[in-house]
């Protein structure tokens, strides 16, 4: 196997540096103990990521992301399976149309999907609804739930489907004690990637919100355009934590690099 040169290794890391510069420097500045952004030289302070505990408005728009990512991720997930089964196991006329309808969110700018459901939602009255907004959430990550649920529905063995169908036990059985236990690691991992995508969802979600339904993220671009204290740094160093947990734990049920490259 064929090593990268000094020269390869260099690039790389400059490369990797300069995509983790911007977060560094913010969870640095979160550490800050002055009124304003800057980074600490000579003393370190979590004031500022107790002042985003003690914010009213911060913490409910954290409920209202939590919530809707668990309840988007869990209908797309749901919705994911079936379709996931038939596009890999069934041939149809439309099953590269429904294939494309699927995964189009994915090529479609969120802006774009903003205007277009802000503009529906006003036509048929549904502003404001936490119903609504969840539904939005869902079209955006269906596609990356449905992807982890493909690959694993293709690296499975129908064979140990065919054996339990032949000793009696009903479809119903079957998919139920069979097909999900297998499928199990790729619905899981895809459960927590549209979780993520759903929690981290700004550009969209600004043009359907309430103000009963801000999400963190809105909240924080619209808490930025008014401040520039340290308090939005801590937050976000917040966000990339949790984001980086979840993240692990994808890693540990399911691998990223069959998320990032779909490897089986």
């Amino acid at each position: 196997m064929r090593k990268n040169g000094l020269i390869s290794l260099i690039f790389s890391a400059v490369v990797i540096l300069f995509m983790l510069a911007p977060l560094l420097i913010v969870c640095l500045v979160a550490f800050t103990p002055t009124n304003t952004l800057a980074i600490p030289t000579d003393s370190f302070s979590l004031r500022w990521f107790e002042a985003v505990f003690r914010h009213s408005d911060l913490m409910t728009s954290f409920w209202n992301s939590l919530w809707l990512g668990l309840c988007s991720a869990s209908i797309a997930t749901a919705i994911s399976i079936p379709a996931g089964l038939a596009l890999t196991r069934y041939e149809f006329k439309a099953r590269g149309w429904l294939n494309g309808l699927f995964l189009s969110p994915l090529i479609i700018p969120h802006l774009v999907l903003g205007v277009a459901l802000l503009r529906m939602f006003s036509l048929i009255d549904a502003r404001g609804s936490f119903a609504w907004l969840t539904m939005a959430h869902v079209i955006i990550i269906i596609p990356y739930s449905l992807r982890l649920v493909i690959a694993a529905s293709v690296g499975t063995d129908r064979s140990c489907e065919q054996a339990a169908l032949s000793l009696g036990a009903s479809r119903l059985t079957v998919f139920r004690r069979v097909t999900v236990p297998m499928l199990l690691p790729g619905i899981t991992g895809g459960w927590l990637l549209a979780f993520i995508s759903s929690f981290d969802e700004v550009t969209m979600s600004i043009f359907v919100t309430a103000p009963s339904t801000v999400t963190l993220p809105v909240r924080m671009y619209m808490y930025a355009t008014e401040s520039i204290d340290p308090l939005m740094a801590a937050a976000s160093a917040l966000m990339v934590l949790f984001t980086a947990v979840v993240m692990l734990l994808l890693d540990r049920l399911y691998g990223l690099d069959k998320v990032l490259v779909g490897g089986k």
